[in-house]
């Protein structure tokens, strides 16, 4: 098959700009070939190079005492002490999941799970994160139930529980919903594999699935915005096999333990190009490839669609080359793909050879370290205006505004399809402000959460960034969970609209603050660019995953109130309305700046619960909602009524954050009290759980009645 005469317009298919095309000829100093343009496109992309956010992504921080590796690996590596590490990353899927949800969103668990296993961890826990768009809209219950079966089938299947996360639903997401995976998983803290290449002449091995023609460019489809085309992008998206993946585990990890592995990288976006390409680079070494030795499942495949392809469930590993027969006979146990598919080489060479022909010669450090890099023009967002008088309602009728509404509304239609209890160690299973799931065969356990409330991030990045890592904090401390480290997910629209680019910007300076005075540092993680559909960008939307740890399970915090028990809120509450869950969901109304941040009350109040966790039947952290709907949920979810002294609107729905909310018996409340007047830390009681009512004020409305509406309200919105 000869390859097509590149023209302008195929270069701008490739997703390079004029001055990228010419970037590219003054590297080369030539035309490339076909398979040569594929190349620059897949690792010059935005989901590859990070040439948009490179630069503000630098000034987070990312070390600390605990952590082993933070980013630039496939995954962040953080001590969990007694010779052990909880590795884990967060990604997107977004763009595939909207184009085919089931096999987007199913072979984006998929790939955060090899991220983690690449690395010699075995899964123990995952996440996602999911933004749609309104559940009017004529595609959002086909997204919706699309992505959960896709998220639940390839998981259960592959035998990794579900532990949390969190679903919403805006107009923004119409036509670019947000499908965030996460994945974490257990390794001896001495025994961590990277994908650095290291020797002259070592075999490079293929290791896996066959390669197919599934996914073909679809690192540059994930760089692009969507237009009235999106349809045709379909064979872009790549096709999962849970089953295959299992066995790719279980071999990687035996093989790891076999003294074999030099370096090992997961074939994820941008397949055995980027792959290839990321190990001779981080070694300083050059790559050749026979791509007749590929295994492939489909004739007459090109070169191009050979280094393209992002078939699933496929690994790259450079191998000791006298454990060849050892390593060998370990994939063909696993009925697994084995292919020496060529060698490490001293020259800056990527050498493609196909046939008998170089389909492709180039020098490997200029795709990878040495790929563009821009310091986009910005513009800070401007200050929200004031937000205004606030239009009336009771407070019963402003939490049936929010428990009908799929965003607040209970989740049990999605997690119900998930197995959270896989494997047998799950302590807490979805529901809660964080999951938690015990180190196997010791007394420790590990709590995930991940969180972001992109309203506020429209608002004002900045303290919507602090915010986003100051709710996951409290979330795990809400399970009396130590925080320990971040991963974040930046979903943004085009960023080269300055606007845009000021919300990243912006964004990004917020979380900085916020995991530095939280030490909670960013260890790894995922930027989503170009999140747009003709031209209308959604809204901001960067998503932190969060890893804390229970030294003992002795210390986690997960009971139910039981009646008779006083509600106590601990932090002050000032009644801040702006952009908050009640105005958006009883009015539209999404005005005002967000809540302010402060970071040492947020340190100060997390450290005053975990120190008194004794004395504290359950916890919440208070967010969207406010005091209101934390209260409704914490009640409910133990079968009781509630009673709130106070029945006024700012008090009830506020969103001040740096507070949680507790239930506590009698003597537990006096010993809160008493340990927070010697602390300097506000507390105060709001209320009782018990009997089969909701009041609010002088307000009631029958438990029953409201529980049903919050139970149902979900699978009615996306029916």
């Amino acid at each position: 098959m000869t390859d097509p005469v590149i023209t302008p317009e195929i270069v701008a298919a490739h997703g390079l700009k004029p001055d990228e095309w010419q970037r590219l000829l003054g590297i080369i100093g030539r035309e490339p070939t076909f398979t040569e343009l594929g190349i620059f496109s897949a690792m010059w992309n935005e989901h590859c190079s990070y040439k948009s956010s490179k630069k503000w992504l630098r000034t987070l921080p990312t070390t600390g005492p605990q952590v082993i590796c933070g980013p630039g690996e496939n995954a962040g590596v953080v001590d969990i002490g007694d010779g052990q590490a909880v590795i884990f990353k967060m990604e997107s899927h977004n763009h595939p999941s909207y184009i085919e949800p089931h096999q987007g969103a199913g072979t984006g668990v998929g790939g955060i799970l090899r991220d983690v296993f690449t690395m010699g961890a075995r899964p123990i826990a995952a996440m996602n994160a999911l933004s749609f768009g309104e559940p009017s809209h004529p595609k959002t219950g086909y997204l919706v139930k699309g992505v959960v079966e896709g998220i639940g089938g390839y998981g259960n299947a592959f035998g990794v529980p579900t532990v949390g996360g969190e679903v919403r639903f805006h107009r923004s997401y119409n036509g670019n919903c947000l499908v965030n995976a996460f994945a974490a998983g257990l390794a001896d803290a001495d025994k961590i594999f990277y994908s650095v290449a290291s020797g002259v002449g070592m075999p490079v091995v293929y290791l896996g699935a066959k390669t197919g023609r599934d996914g073909v460019g679809g690192a540059t489809m994930a760089s692009a915005e969507f237009d009235e085309t999106i349809e045709e992008k379909r064979p872009t998206v790549q096709v999962g096999d849970p089953f295959t993946e299992k066995r790719l585990l279980e071999a990687c990890l035996e093989l790891m333990a076999s003294g074999a592995v030099i370096s090992i990288q997961d074939m994820g976006a941008a397949g055995l190009t980027c792959s290839a390409v990321e190990m001779g680079d981080k070694g300083g070494l050059g790559i050749k490839l026979q791509l007749d030795d590929v295994p492939q499942r489909e004739a007459n495949m090109t070169a191009y669609e050979m280094m393209l392809s992002e078939s699933q469930e496929r690994m790259l590993m450079v191998l000791k080359p006298e454990l060849e027969d050892v390593a060998r006979a370990i994939f063909v146990k696993w009925d697994l793909d084995f292919a020496i598919v060529g060698e490490t080489i001293p020259e800056d060479r990527f050498l493609i050879l196909h046939g008998n022909e170089v389909k492709a010669d180039l020098p490997l450090s200029k795709l990878s370290s040495s790929a563009p890099e821009y310091d986009r023009p910005w513009v800070e967002t401007p200050k929200a205006a004031p937000l205004g008088e606030v239009p009336a309602i009771g407070a019963i009728d402003g939490l049936r505004a929010l428990i009908s509404s799929p965003s607040y509304a209970q989740k049990s239609w999605v997690y119900e399809q998930y197995d959270c209890q896989v494997g047998a160690d799950t302590v807490i299973t979805p529901g809660l402000p964080a999951g938690v799931v015990r180190v196997h065969g010791t007394g420790k356990a590990l709590a995930f959460t991940s969180d972001v409330t992109p309203r506020y991030v429209k608002a004002n990045p900045f303290e919507g960034g602090k915010q986003a890592v100051a709710e996951a904090y409290r979330n795990l401390t809400a399970v009396g969970a130590v925080p320990l480290a971040t991963t974040d997910n930046l979903n943004f629209g085009n960023p080269e609209k300055p606007e845009i680019m000021g919300q990243l910007v912006g964004a990004i300076k917020g979380i900085g603050a916020a995991v530095a005075a939280l030490d909670m540092p960013i260890v790894s993680g995922n930027v989503s660019l170009y999140n747009e559909t003709d031209g209308k960008g959604i809204l901001p939307t960067p998503t932190i995953g969060a890893v804390g740890i229970l030294y003992s399970l002795d210390d986690l915090i997960a009971g139910k109130p039981q009646a008779g028990d006083v509600a106590l809120v601990i932090g002050e509450t000032f009644g801040h309305l702006g952009q908050s869950a009640l105005l958006a969901e009883a009015f539209g109304i999404e005005a005002g700046d967000a809540p302010s941040i402060d970071l040492g009350a947020e340190k100060k109040n997390g450290d005053f619960l975990r120190s008194n966790r004794k004395h504290v039947r359950a916890a919440t952290d208070l967010g969207d909602g406010g005091l209101a709907l934390a209260a409704f949920e914490m009640a409910e979810g133990a079968g009781l009524g509630v009673t709130l002294a106070h029945g006024d609107i700012p008090t009830l729905f506020g969103e001040d954050q740096a507070r949680y909310l507790v239930a506590a018996s009698e003597a537990g409340a006096r010993a809160l009290e008493a340990a927070a007047l010697t602390s300097g830390v506000e507390i105060i009681r709001v209320g009782t759980f018990g009997g089969d009512k909701v009041t609010f004020g002088t307000e009631s409305a029958p438990l029953a009645t409201l529980s049903d509406l919050y139970r149902t309200a979900f699978a009615k919105a996306v029916a």
